[in-house]
């Protein structure tokens, strides 16, 4: 599994493509959400061509339909599957102990714990600090976690010792 995850923001960054051409080939996965966008399938079926010419994993958020068509991964929010069988790669963000269990039972291969720190996309809302991030990391069982909120050079390398994944959206978007 990639080290590294750049999850869309469509708030952020309209436009993700630029983003994901310079990611590093082969050590990046994606996390395709842009859930309001109005052309959203189209722009999930360029940024999925993008990603096969890159050789990075592409997984999408909440939609199996779309992550079937694409033949790419699912990313569940908290834990939560619907009723159509998961596609390929399962990744899941988890903001509390009931949504890692729910991944858990989901098979998710990839939790994001969030938000690791503060983050401007919870504005306000506390991070769970190395601690709290490694008490819901301790109840995945045998899923990967990874840490997501938050996250820079900077961040990351505090817990580098207890995770060994990150996700982000600014760290990737250049200034």
């Amino acid at each position: 599994m990639p080290p590294l995850w750049f999850f869309t923001d469509q708030a952020r960054l309209p436009d993700p493509l630029p983003v994901i051409a310079q990611l590093p080939r082969g050590l990046c996965g994606v996390v395709f959400r842009h859930d309001g966008a109005a052309d959203r399938a189209a722009l999930a079926r360029r940024a999925a061509a993008l990603c096969r010419a890159r050789r990075l994993i592409l997984v999408v958020a909440g939609d199996a339909r779309l992550a079937a068509a694409l033949r790419a991964g699912l990313h569940l929010r908290g834990g939560r599957r619907g009723a159509l069988p998961l596609p390929g790669i399962v990744t899941s963000s988890a903001h509390t102990a009931s949504d890692v269990a729910r991944a858990r039972r989901a098979g998710a291969d990839i939790i994001f714990i969030s938000p690791a720190f503060a983050t401007k996309s919870h504005i306000g809302a506390q991070g769970l600090g190395m601690l709290g991030w490694r008490r819901l990391a301790r109840l995945a069982g045998p899923a990967r976690c990874a840490a997501l909120g938050g996250i820079t050079g900077r961040s990351v390398r505090s817990l580098r010792k207890i995770c060994a994944m990150a996700g982000a959206i600014e760290a990737f978007i250049p200034d």
